[in-house]
């Protein structure tokens, strides 16, 4: 037990000194910094105007669809890489369950594209 202390004893100091640094930093920023909010600080930023609808508004299907899509492919990016840095130590079955993995989706990338999804109108 006291091995196991002793490997994470640098482990625990530098969290307790991360943690004791981060609320004093924290607190100072309310104590240093001004505090005087005006209508310029409060007023809408993000757009340039203010909101003159309910933010609860039903959005277009097609935002959910081009983020599924991104999604997909982002993981396919993910699963791609370490793959190809593996490519030379890794068995004929790696190599082909990647590549049936690389076809399902460019199939489904292909069934997207036909069935219209990617248009914006």
């Amino acid at each position: 037990m006291r091995l196991i202390i002793d490997e994470y004893s640098s482990l625990l100091v530098i969290l307790a000194v991360a943690t004791v640094l981060a609320v004093v930093l924290f607190l100072l920023s309310f104590l240093v910094a001004s505090q005087s909010p005006d209508a310029e600080k409060i007023s809408a930023y993000e757009c340039g105007f203010d909101p003159f609808e309910d933010a609860r508004n039903t959005f277009d299907v097609r935002f959910y669809l081009v983020a599924i899509l991104f999604i997909i492919f982002d993981l396919e990016a993910a699963f791609l890489y370490p793959w190809a840095v593996s490519l030379s130590s890794i068995t004929s079955l790696g190599f082909w369950s990647m590549f049936d993995f690389m076809f399902e989706l460019t199939v489904g990338f292909i069934y997207v594209w036909k069935r219209g999804a990617l248009e914006w109108e």
